[in-house]
């Protein structure tokens, strides 16, 4: 079965840095596009940026362009997101997701910006 474990989240001041892993397992990680998604207190759970399985494709959303980079290594089967220039309407709960896992979703890792 899919599973999928986030990590990296923390607490860090405006303007720093953090990078979050996915761990993937469960099936044939490289032949699946993986997105990161984020939930903010008191909102929806939102699209923050997809890639395709071979690294050809990278979306993000317009809130995060510039700052955040999606990334992969279909060897380790894990997928990254690298959060420069944070904000503090950066803090969220972080999850990765695959079209694979359908309505499931894991525990996401918890990122706090302070100012």
């Amino acid at each position: 079965q899919v599973q999928l474990v986030e990590s990296g989240g923390g607490l860090v001041q405006s303007g720093g840095s953090l990078r979050l892993s996915c761990a993937a397992s469960g099936f044939t990680f490289r032949w699946y596009a993986m997105s990161w998604y984020r939930q903010a207190p008191g909102t929806e759970r939102a699209l923050v940026a997809s890639i395709t399985g071979g690294g050809e494709s990278i979306t993000y959303a317009a809130s995060v362009k510039g700052r955040f980079t999606i990334s992969r290594d279909n060897d380790k089967n894990q997928v990254y997101l690298q959060m420069n220039s944070l904000k503090p309407e950066d803090t969220a709960v972080y999850y990765c997701k695959t079209p694979f896992s359908g309505g499931s979703w894991g525990r996401g890792t918890q990122v706090t910006v302070s100012s």
